[in-house]
């Protein structure tokens, strides 16, 4: 069986994620355990970084360094960005 701890948070925090967990139809545990899971530490981020760099290498066929991927455009943000634009544009057509 998994050691257990207590962790302290606010009245008001615990009882926000127990209602949460409620909503769910998990335990507050299994909330916490649930949220601890989703999020990355900076050593996880950085070794997901070093192999998505690696695929990246192997399918271009191109050695590029660290710094040139630093330094490269953020494609994804670019297409985030154009692609709310022609949605608020859409939605004043349309209004």
């Amino acid at each position: 069986m998994a050691e257990h701890t207590t962790i302290q948070v606010s009245r008001q925090t615990r009882d926000h994620l127990a209602q949460v967990a409620k909503e769910r139809g998990m335990t507050l545990g299994q909330l916490v355990e649930q949220l601890a899971a989703e999020q990355p530490t900076a050593e996880q981020i950085a070794e997901r970084v070093a192999a998505d760099r690696r695929v990246v290498r192997e399918v271009i066929g191109l050695e590029l360094s660290d710094e040139e991927f630093d330094q490269a455009p953020d494609v994804l943000g670019n297409i985030y960005r154009i692609a709310a634009e022609k949605a608020r544009v859409a939605r004043g057509a349309a209004a």
